[in-house]
């Protein structure tokens, strides 16, 4: 008798990379106790113990500073982003005001910090709106993605599917175009008045009928934290990698917007193989509405119509350490710093995706790695973990199993590359976003114990919440580092 039983599909991921410059140290780390070793040696030869205490808040300070984490970090890690953002407060940089008086420049976008810069133009051909950045150069279109509910497939059907995305991940990185692509999540809360009203119109209700009083039932309990779904990919090509490519097409802008309709043809077939639909490729109105959508918490996407890339910016907009505030609401974004570990079903984020009453977006930027990049990056890790295993080995310092796990995640990587699979780089950001202070900190607690329960771990993006928000909440695929 044959078993027609079939083991479900898992995922499991690497560790954060932790290499340092010297036995897991970084560099800043090591200065400061260099610097430490300058100042106690000197002054204990010279000063013996006298010397030493006087000193002792300097080097001591250095070394604390050195060890002593703050928000999940060394102190000496996060001095620079706590004095960029100190810099920027000093000079009023962290606080937009739309300005209607002052016309901006056709062509471009009213948004705030770096995004300031972005451009947008529409193709004439396939009718969408793109988004070209000056200083990144990049040119970028969105497009809107339906598909079915995953979790009730059958688990082979639910292998075909990933492996028909990681194909198209594979195509784009084969292409050596450079090109990034960005899902955004998007979950809004919902009364349930779609569901309630399709009843009241629609549905056949008998007086004591057990269906129709369970239904309603069913209803009363549900609707409440009902949450209605969207899913956003952009698609954004690097004009560097990809010059010879847009010199062929034509040269300039025209050319690159010419190329990236190949690009954007290409991934739509690769999203079929996926039985991802692409609904469409948003134009200017439809663009804007989600750009205004996401300043603006229940701004009427039914006038996306009348909606201009020119004014889809917030009016206003004031960045604080841990939050922003935009327009009606507060929004803070998290990062998904780790992955599960341990084997996990690949909708293993669903109960982050769907905890109810919290308007949230899942950013997830993928970089594809050409093969032959990919391979000298794995080259030069595993020469890096060789020689930090040598230098333990040669001062006597006990190895950790990290070292040893983030040595076979690497040769885990070298293996898949090897087999024809695609090597990227990804990061996850969630943007949570509520009407009050308060609201948006209990939202933020929920979202990080339904990340731990997933499997995942999340910090708080101090100090650069503003830029951290523009990436986490807008279809930009902007690079995230």
């Amino acid at each position: 008798m044959t078993d027609a039983t079939t083991t479900p599909m898992t995922v499991r991921f690497g560790r954060l990379p932790r290499r340092g410059l010297l036995l897991g140290l970084s560099s800043s780390r090591i200065l400061c106790l260099c610097v430490a070793a300058l100042v106690f040696v000197p002054a204990i030869f010279l000063g013996s113990s006298t010397g030493a205490g006087l000193t002792a808040p300097l080097w001591g300070g250095l070394i604390a500073l050195a060890f002593v984490r703050w928000h999940g970090r060394p102190a000496v890690e996060s001095l620079p982003t706590a004095g960029h953002y100190a810099v920027r407060k000093l000079n009023g940089q962290t606080k937009f005001r739309a300005r209607p008086s002052a016309p901006r420049p056709g062509g471009t976008l009213a948004l705030p910090g770096d995004a300031a810069a972005l451009r947008f133009l529409i193709d004439e051909e396939s009718g969408a709106a793109m988004l070209h950045d000056p200083h990144a150069h990049t040119l970028t279109a969105v497009a809107l993605v339906r598909h079915p509910a995953y979790v009730l497939l059958s688990s082979d059907e639910q292998a075909r599917r990933v492996h028909g995305w990681g194909r198209a991940l594979a195509s784009l990185a084969a292409s050596g175009t450079g090109c990034r692509l960005q899902v955004l999540e998007v979950s809004l809360p919902d009364a349930g008045r779609g569901i309630t009203g399709w009843w009241e119109v629609n549905g056949v209700k008998k007086p004591g009928q057990w269906a129709v009083q369970q239904y309603e039932s069913l209803m009363k309990t549900a609707a409440p934290a009902a949450s209605t779904h969207r899913t956003v990919l952009a698609l954004s090509l690097d004009l560097r990698s990809a010059r010879a490519h847009i010199k062929q097409a034509g040269r300039g802008l025209r050319g690159a917007a010419a190329f990236l309709r190949q690009e954007m043809t290409s991934l739509e077939a690769g999203l079929r193989a996926a039985d991802l639909s692409l609904a469409t490729w948003l134009n200017e109105s439809e663009l804007a509405a989600t750009l205004r959508e996401a300043f603006e918490p229940g701004h009427d996407t039914g006038e996306a119509g009348t909606q201009k890339l020119a004014s889809a910016g917030p009016v206003a907009m004031d960045e604080e350490w841990d939050h922003v505030r935009h327009d009606t609401a507060y929004s803070a974004v998290l990062w998904i710093s780790e992955w599960p570990r341990v084997g996990a079903p690949p909708y293993f984020l669903h109960s982050l995706v769907f905890q109810p009453g919290i308007r949230k977006t899942l950013s997830v930027t993928i970089q594809p790695i050409p093969a032959d990049a990919a391979m000298r990056d794995i080259r030069k890790a595993k020469v890096e973990y060789a020689t930090e295993a040598a230098q333990k080995a040669k001062i006597g310092a006990i190895a950790d199993l990290s070292d040893s796990a983030e040595r076979d995640d690497v040769l885990e990587r070298e293996r898949a590359l090897i087999s024809g699979h695609a090597d990227v780089k990804f990061t996850g950001l969630i943007s949570v976003t509520a009407p009050s202070r308060d609201e948006l900190e209990a939202s933020v607690a929920e979202i990080s114990r339904a990340a731990i329960q997933c499997g995942c771990e999340t910090r708080r993006l101090y100090g650069q919440q503003a830029r951290a928000f523009v990436s986490a909440s807008l279809p930009l695929a902007r690079k995230v580092s």
